[in-house]
């Protein structure tokens, strides 16, 4: 199966609830009206697109019905898809274009942060790169393991030391390694801890010190993970996060579980930051670059 069939796959029980209800919606109309545009913004927000996206979407929507003149409820489904692609901007793809290039992942606990890396460690050696893991979550023994069971199927090399270490020494460790091995990047694993913000800002700031000292120019990805089965808790925590971290981009995980795959239009218009990679299985091939046209068609079609 093909990656397009994947996502395709995994958006089913976003496209079924979400567009099944906005079909729904269109078909019982014969006019377009205020009337319309109303049920839709509450259809819109109850797909987990958030109040305030869902009022750009449906202002946007009225004033290109008005300057197109169209009157076809129908038609309004093939405008909603324009302003939803528009509104996801174009692909940004990973910045690795220094040797090494750095990857800090950034998360709360239990949202896929960990088996992520594994898939994109995976990704980037398919790809051709060499990599390096750094388990700089020091907090959780449980984290070290299992980033050690993905790197061996992934076939790439870890850097650890024992839980409670100083998360900065392993990343510090991990970059001389990388500049002695010849790497290509180097991924880093990080605490999901946000109850505490102000630890986590100086632990953050810490790690980012390292990596320019230790690789002074290079490309720093600061990726957030997020679980889209949660749905609008999932923008709360980007918003959270984006205070005390400078996020690059977003790595939206178990997008096959959920019918709140809507929440990624929510995120990208809240916060200004783009999603970079998305995962829809369990398989350790189950992770690729967001792609909005991909997205949109899987959605719409």
């Amino acid at each position: 199966m093909g990656f397009f069939e994947k996502l395709k796959a995994g958006l089913k029980k976003t496209k079924d609830s979400m567009m099944g209800k906005i079909e729904r919606l269109l078909h019982s109309f014969t006019k377009i009206d205020e009337d319309l545009f109303e049920e839709l913004e509450e259809t819109l927000i109850t797909s987990d697109i958030g109040v305030v996206t869902s009022e750009k979407i449906c202002e946007e929507l009225r004033s290109r019905v008005k300057a197109q003149g169209v009157t076809d409820p129908l038609v309004v489904k093939d405008l909603l898809k324009e302003i939803i692609a528009e509104m996801l901007g174009e692909e940004v793809p990973l910045d690795l274009s220094t040797k090494p290039s750095v990857i800090l992942v950034i998360g709360v606990n239990g949202v896929g942060k960990t088996t992520t890396i594994g898939k994109l460690a995976n990704q980037l050696h398919n790809d051709g790169k060499k990599v390096i893991v750094a388990a700089a979550d020091t907090f959780r023994a449980a984290a070290i393991d299992q980033l050690e069971v993905w790197t061996q199927r992934a076939g790439v090399d870890i850097i650890k030391h024992n839980e409670g270490s100083d998360p900065a020494s392993v990343v510090f460790d991990a970059l001389t390694a990388a500049k002695a091995r010849n790497t290509d990047v180097v991924i880093c694993d990080t605490a999901g801890r946000l109850h505490n913000k102000k630890n986590l800002m100086q632990e953050l700031k810490k790690i980012s010190r390292i990596v320019h000292q230790q690789a002074e120019g290079c490309s720093l990805e600061v990726l957030l993970a997020l679980d889209a089965t949660t749905g609008q808790n999932a923008v709360n925590q980007a918003k959270q996060f984006n205070e005390v971290a400078d996020i690059t981009g977003i790595i939206l995980t178990k997008l096959d579980g959920t019918a709140k795959g809507g929440i990624i239009i929510s995120i990208v218009d809240d916060l200004k930051v783009p999603v970079k990679l998305v995962t829809v299985g369990e398989k350790i091939d189950d992770i690729q670059p967001f792609n909005t046209r991909d997205f949109v068609e899987a959605l719409f079609e």
